[in-house]
């Protein structure tokens, strides 16, 4: 068990929640209306509004996959990362991480789309930032503490330490 890990998993999660629920985009037309979509709000919607295809695939892509990886990540990080490795959750890890980023590539479309079309102003909200912040945290920051921790233990296999002889 790792708990510097465990911790950096945890704030992951904390910022993917805040991320999924708080409104990510403010989009002001005409002076008069505004709307503050949250992911899963643009996500029913667009199920309610009969869209079950485009529904199912932001929401696979923007809510099941982070779920997805934060949960492989933590038992990871819980059972010993040799272990995952060997399972089935370490061989779909590689695929979880090639996506992770592609909701945020989505959001930032649809921010050009709307302030280039003229029709609305697009400003972001909180919820993006901490979204954003979990896809850091898991994408970048996690795979960098890995790499930390190997070379640490390959050191150690490397140079195991003595207990140093007392000068006197």
């Amino acid at each position: 068990m790792n708990p510097p890990k465990i911790l950096l998993i945890l704030l992951a999660a904390i910022c993917l929640l805040l991320g999924l629920f708080l409104p990510i985009m403010r989009f002001d037309s005409f002076y008069f209306f505004t709307k503050t979509p949250s992911l899963v709000g643009i996500v029913s919607s667009l199920w309610l509004g009969g869209d079950f295809f485009l529904a199912l695939l932001v929401g696979g892509f923007s809510i099941l996959f982070p779920i997805l990886k934060l949960a492989v990540l933590a038992i990871g990080a819980l059972r010993g990362e040799g272990q995952l490795k060997r399972s089935w959750l370490g061989r779909l890890m590689p695929h979880l991480s090639k996506w992770s980023m592609m909701d945020v590539m989505l959001v930032a479309i649809v921010v050009f789309a709307a302030k280039t079309s003229g029709l609305a102003v697009a400003i972001t909200q909180p919820g993006l930032w901490f979204y954003a912040g979990s896809t850091l945290i898991s994408g970048a920051f996690l795979p960098i503490w890995d790499r930390y921790a190997r070379q640490k233990r390959r050191l150690e296999k490397q140079n195991p330490s003595r207990p140093e002889v007392e000068r006197g």
